[in-house]
């Protein structure tokens, strides 16, 4: 959190590394996840060993966010968000099948399924609660957050993990290419812990999550951030707005217009970090939440205006937990 949370208040981006495309000339640019300074012992959980890296990313996340490398309550709730999901195993098992499909690997087809982070991360973690997989943009962060919200309100968990993943893959960063040339191709997981009462102290709490508002031939873009941002307070000088705005003119003119007279100060983390979808999300609300841990602002708004689908906004102010 801290090296994220740096690198974001620097304001300057993150260096770039090329990733070979079978299909171009020039490789692409990524942003990958930096090489871990400790390996948790979980990750040589044998669940994990022969997962893709958008497990081993989830699990390193989800230990931050618990603050434990140990095994923590059996009533923790997963709740994972992603957009490619595994494409680096569903890529490969797709190209065994085109070349001979007598010799695609049985071993490697459970490893395609969007759910096998949050099965690995459960695994790994000993818990028996609530487990779901969320597949979407990156508004589905947001709606992990009130779906983690609902399960604990109704007592389905002590507490849940909402996590924010995506892998890095030519295919996904080719893709991506096509549609926005200028933008870079990242990877990596953010998580959040919920839980509905702590211990005397500070705290940050989640106040609100918006509607989800869909794209649609009625509902634009610019449309759709602007009733999300009808929903959440104003702002104020001593507030935050963490942006999901990626430096790119077609994906972030909405949204800039929408909050353009923001008064208090704002951080765009996906300009400084890449594109890496649900994990972006994440990102944006670690960083909210980190910044109102430090005493940097009194509450934070998140705007997310998602790639493709729907636009979401969560609130988070800090204070005193008196539960």
């Amino acid at each position: 959190m801290g090296s994220l949370y740096a690198a974001v208040l620097g304001n300057a981006a993150l260096p770039c590394v090329p990733l070979a495309h079978p299909r171009r000339a020039q490789p692409l640019l990524t942003r990958p996840v930096p090489t871990p300074l400790t390996h948790p012992a979980l990750l040589g959980h044998p669940r994990v060993r022969r997962a893709s890296p958008i497990t081993r990313h989830c699990l390193g996340a989800a230990l931050e966010a618990l603050g434990t490398t140990e095994h923590p309550s059996p009533r923790i709730g997963v709740i994972t968000c992603v957009l490619a999901g595994c494409v680096n195993y569903s890529r490969r098992f797709c190209d065994e099948m085109l070349r001979d499909p007598a010799s695609a690997s049985p071993l490697v087809f459970p490893e395609t399924v969007f759910n096998a982070p949050a099965s690995h991360l459960a695994a790994c973690l000993g818990t028996t609660a609530e487990n779901c997989t969320l597949v979407g943009d990156e508004g589905m962060f947001a709606q992990g957050l009130a779906l983690a919200s609902d399960w604990l309100l109704r007592g389905k968990a002590d507490a849940v993990l909402v996590v924010g993943a995506d892998e890095l893959d030519w295919l996904v960063g080719g893709a991506m290419s096509l549609f926005d040339p200028g933008l870079i191709h990242a990877a990596g997981a953010g998580a959040v812990c919920l839980r509905r009462a702590a211990v005397f102290g500070p705290v940050v709490a989640l106040e609100a999550v918006t509607d989800a508002v869909s794209f649609t031939r009625r509902e634009s873009r610019a449309s759709a951030a602007q009733r999300v941002r009808a929903q959440l307070p104003a702002g104020a000088v001593e507030e935050l707005l963490v942006s999901s705005s990626r430096g790119c003119a077609r994906l972030d003119a909405a949204e800039d217009a929408t909050w353009a007279d923001w008064p208090g100060r704002r951080l765009h983390p996906q300009r400084m970090l890449g594109v890496a979808f649900a994990a972006g999300a994440a990102w944006q609300v670690v960083v909210a939440c980190e910044a109102l841990r430090r005493g940097a602002a009194q509450a934070a708004n998140v705007a997310i205006t998602g790639t493709n689908q729907q636009a979401v906004g969560v609130r988070f102010r800090a204070g005193l937990d008196t539960a």
